[in-house]
């Protein structure tokens, strides 16, 4: 909420800036604004005034965008880590159910892919440990 606060007020001083330095740089081309020194430090303040809020502005808007995309990233992160956690938990489960042979449960959960395809591979292993404990009773 304060980053949208910050942006609108930038906003509205910027427009409010630029409508000022626009006015004032029209009266001076059209002469109804003598040119002296007062007129140049007061343009060019308008000018360094809203050079300023416009970068500023920018920057603020880049800066809640490139908080965002970090977010996101590290909840992909997270969700790749626990479901990797999850596979091998089964994984080493399903070991143990075949009594260390990892090659046979290798085997099985190839068949499993070959059978249903396209399917995550954590549900590989709980459908071979779920064949495994059907086929058992």
């Amino acid at each position: 909420m304060g980053n949208q606060v910050v942006i609108v007020v930038g906003t509205f001083i910027l427009l409010l800036t630029g409508l000022l330095l626009g006015y004032v740089l029209s009266q001076l081309v059209l002469g109804f604004l003598t040119f002296n020194l007062l007129t140049l430090f007061g343009t060019l303040s308008l000018i360094l005034i809203f050079g300023t809020l416009y970068y500023v502005l920018f920057w603020q808007l880049k800066r809640e965008q490139s908080q965002v995309l970090p977010a996101r990233r590290t909840t992909q992160i997270n969700e790749n880590i626990n479901e990797s956690i999850s596979e091998n938990n089964l994984k080493n489960k399903l070991i143990a159910k075949l009594g260390g042979d990892v090659a046979a449960a290798e085997r099985l959960i190839e068949q499993a892919k070959l059978n249903y395809p396209d399917m995550p591979e954590s549900w590989y292993c709980e459908r071979v440990l779920d064949d495994l404990e059907r086929d058992r009773r």
